[in-house]
């Protein structure tokens, strides 16, 4: 599908805290089918039922770094949305975490997983985005003209300035 381009500049549509979180698989060993197909086909399915039941999930971009590496950037509201469902038993997540593990004892390492959590507080996160689609965290929360969040990175991000001692 082709996305369009959105003339100007513009910047993310979201306001307050966002959480941002990468996880990515690594295929070390390719002839080892039965150890990373499983988690291989396990992010689309949990990506597919976010994105039709919600659950917290803004929105998320896959990227692939060769052969072997694939990550997903996801955007979500809140941490604690996260971490429900990742705990939920009802939701994909669990019996695919639980397979996995499974797996990477009987697959001596054949696949490798990773994730990092970030919560971002509002104020302290900032985009622009000149002359292309909706992407990143625009297109997980939509986008508004660069002018209405103020021109300048600078302006667009207010961090919370610590006290001086």
């Amino acid at each position: 599908m082709r996305q369009k381009v959105i003339d100007g500049r513009t910047t993310a549509a979201a306001e307050g805290e966002v959480t941002v979180f990468l996880i990515g698989m690594r295929i070390n060993r390719f002839r080892h089918v039965r150890s990373w197909w499983p988690a291989f086909v396990a992010m689309p399915r949990m990506l597919r039922e976010l994105s039709r039941e919600g659950g917290g999930l803004l929105g998320y971009r896959l990227l692939v770094g060769g052969p072997r590496l694939f990550t997903v950037i996801q955007y979500w509201s809140s941490p604690e949305e996260l971490l429900a469902y990742a705990s939920a038993p009802e939701r994909a997540h669990r019996p695919a975490w639980a397979a996995f593990n499974r797996g990477i004892r009987e697959g001596g390492g054949a696949v490798g997983i990773w994730h990092e959590t970030y919560v971002v507080p509002a104020g302290a996160h900032e985009s622009v985005y000149a002359w292309m689609p909706p992407s990143g965290l625009g297109a997980a929360t939509g986008v508004v003209p660069v002018g209405r969040r103020g021109e300048r990175a600078a302006d667009r991000l207010h961090r919370a300035r610590r006290p001086q001692p």
